[in-house]
């Protein structure tokens, strides 16, 4: 018996082609609205930007991050109907967007993903170091000038945050803002490359970082990766010698931003006109920002403190410019903050700062008729006793030196007598390791902890004998730190130029009740590098005179810590701090990034405690 089709049937059995030449989403069950805009810049140059408006909003406020890491993936977490499912990830507070009502915006930056334009790293402001008539400060005005006009469901109303080179382009648009911003964030900023954040600290190079410039510049999607040949980044960057070496190898030179690095080891005006902490101060201050700050922040410590400092005397009234700091590592504050790595704070501190603080500031900006928040102007977490703390102003506490005295003693009184000096042995063939090994590339997914090294345990340093160790007497009484350490280091060097790692730790008792494993933990506080041919002046390198005790002196990141009773308070000081930072050779060159073989010399460091030549960390010490 033959079988009849229904002739409706007929034309679906002859397709060879099963996908239709297009499918529209049934998106009816969603809580949001998606649009996707390219945006023109006063250029012509047009940015691809990701709308999202929840459904049913009426005057709604605008939230907007500008990104060099893909608008497309930082709006797709996952495929959902639910707006809280899909933002869910690194480039917001998600508490804050839904429960707000907010309408989300996220936008790639010229020349990268789906922008068009050119890509230039941190692209400075128009003028000197670009010559070009935009920036990142016109591109965010032109942007927010769209909206205003093309968002009908938005009040008008916008606020830019977002972390770290996010984080960079809230400062970049406090310059000559848009009349519709009433509020920025700017979290965890890189500020100053060469000062303390991302390319350098004190003209030590993180080279560390070759990976994220290599990535980040070579393509305009990111598509083409860094590769390692070894398993432990130690040996990939001994065998390639110094850094400048391994750039030829993997073909950095192709790259613009690589070419200035190498170009600028020291601090000249290439950095200074690019640090926004100076940027900033040269500006009216006219819309409120708030600076978020992670006191272990293993990339960009230096930046929101900085601009902080910078900014802060603008504001005459106390109501326009706050800091937020919190016990987090780099862009921890929107995810878990109830610990890092061993270090536990006895609450969701994350969560806390989002709904807290973030929440009711952005509201009082944002949305119609919101309430007045009564957020204090700098909002800091103290570690060791695990609480918020509340300040008009940062920081508060005076200075006191803490003395390296003989016997590797650490007392808050001068030397009076005994040894001038402890010594030690920096090898270049067998720098010191900045964790222990093997050491991992920078990276966020696990297995990669990274984002922790900070709080890592510091006992495998303490035990080598290239590095030295000053310890005090166990604490009877709490010990308050309130603002940076400043390192006033008394040392000589055989060597023509040298590296001075100074770290601030607490030192836990031998026995921790309900915790054991944190017997004896050394816990880094603050801690920080110098470069030693810096010592007269960071634009101009100098040999170091071989063998005379030099003075250096240097700031160490912001801290907020109490050393606990039955704690004691411990400095280490070593020369090296590798693969994070590159080799010093400790033969003064020209340029460090083409140090030859020959160059890296052993040398015996002495680290001075005499009376008038006395290393002291002088400590800002609260009430």
């Amino acid at each position: 018996m033959r079988l009849l089709l229904p002739l409706t049937l007929l034309p679906l059995l002859a397709q060879t082609n099963e996908t239709p030449p297009t499918f529209t989403p049934k998106t009816e069950s969603f809580n949001y609205t998606r649009r996707t805009e390219m945006i023109p810049m006063r250029d012509g140059v047009k940015l691809y930007t990701v709308i999202l408006t929840p459904k049913n909003a009426r005057r709604a406020p605008i939230l907007l991050t500008r990104t060099p890491y893909s608008a497309k993936d930082l709006t797709s977490h996952a495929e959902s109907s639910n707006l809280g499912t899909i933002l869910n990830g690194y480039d917001n507070a998600v508490e804050t967007i839904i429960e707000g009502g907010y309408i989300r915006v996220v936008q790639d930056i010229r020349g990268k993903y789906g922008s068009e334009g050119e890509y230039v790293m941190n692209r400075p402001l128009a003028g000197p170091r670009n010559p070009t008539k935009v920036d990142h400060s016109t591109d965010t005005y032109d942007t927010i000038e769209w909206l205003t006009k093309k968002v009908p469901e938005s009040n008008g109303n916008v606020g830019i945050l977002g972390i770290s080179y996010d984080g960079f382009l809230p400062l970049m648009a406090l310059v000559n803002p848009h009349p519709a911003l009433k509020v920025a964030v700017p979290m965890n900023p890189m500020v100053d490359g060469w000062r303390g954040d991302d390319w350098f600290h004190n003209g030590a190079f993180r080279q560390q970082g070759m990976a994220y410039i290599h990535d980040q510049q070579a393509t305009r999607s990111n598509d083409i990766k860094w590769y390692t040949i070894h398993f432990d980044d130690y040996d990939m960057f001994m065998q390639a010698g110094s850094a400048g070496n391994l750039g030829r190898q993997r073909g950095l030179e192709q790259l613009g931003f690589w070419q200035k690095i190498i170009e600028h080891p020291a601090y000249d005006a290439y950095w200074q006109d690019q640090a926004m902490d100076r940027v900033l101060a040269a500006q009216p201050l006219n819309v409120p920002v708030m600076l978020v700050h992670s006191l272990w922040d293993q990339e960009d410590i230096y930046g929101a403190p900085a601009v902080y400092k910078a900014i802060e005397p603008k504001d005459s009234n106390n109501d326009k410019v706050f800091l937020v700091m919190g016990p987090w590592h780099h862009g921890q504050q929107i995810a878990d903050g109830s610990s890092l790595g061993a270090i536990k704070f006895d609450s969701d501190t994350g969560l806390y700062f989002r709904r807290k603080i973030l929440r009711p500031f952005l509201d009082q900006y944002l949305q119609d008729a919101a309430p007045k928040h009564s957020i204090a102007p700098v909002t800091a977490f103290e570690t060791g006793t695990n609480e918020w703390r509340q300040f008009a102003r940062w920081p508060t506490a005076p200075s006191r030196p803490l003395y390296l005295n003989p016997g590797n003693k650490l007392s808050f009184t001068a030397p009076q007598s005994g040894p001038a000096f402890e010594e030690y042995i920096s090898d270049p063939a067998k720098p010191v390791p900045f964790r222990a090994r093997p050491i991992q590339p920078i990276g966020y997914t696990a297995p990669l902890s990274w984002a922790r090294w900070l709080v890592d345990d510091q006992r495998e340093a303490s035990g080598r004998p290239d590095v030295v160790s000053f310890v005090s007497e166990p604490l009877t009484q709490p010990l308050k730190i309130s603002g940076e350490p400043i390192a006033n280091l008394v040392a000589a060097t055989t060597g023509t130029d040298s590296d001075w790692v100074v770290k601030l730790i607490d030192l836990y008792p031998d026995q921790v009740a309900g915790q054991p494993e944190m017997g004896g933990y050394q816990l880094m506080v603050s801690a920080d590098i110098f470069r030693g041919r810096y010592r007269e002046s960071l634009e101009t390198a100098r040999p170091i005179e071989a063998g005379k005790p030099l003075p250096y002196k240097f700031a160490l990141p912001v801290a907020n810590h109490v050393f606990l009773p039955g704690h004691r308070l411990m400095v280490q000081i070593q020369s090296s701090w590798f693969p994070l930072y590159d080799r010093n050779p400790q033969t003064f060159v020209a340029n460090p990034f083409w140090a030859k073989p020959e160059d890296y010399k052993k040398a015996t460091q002495r680290i001075y405690h005499a009376p008038g030549q006395s290393t002291s960390i002088s400590l800002p010490i609260a009430p």
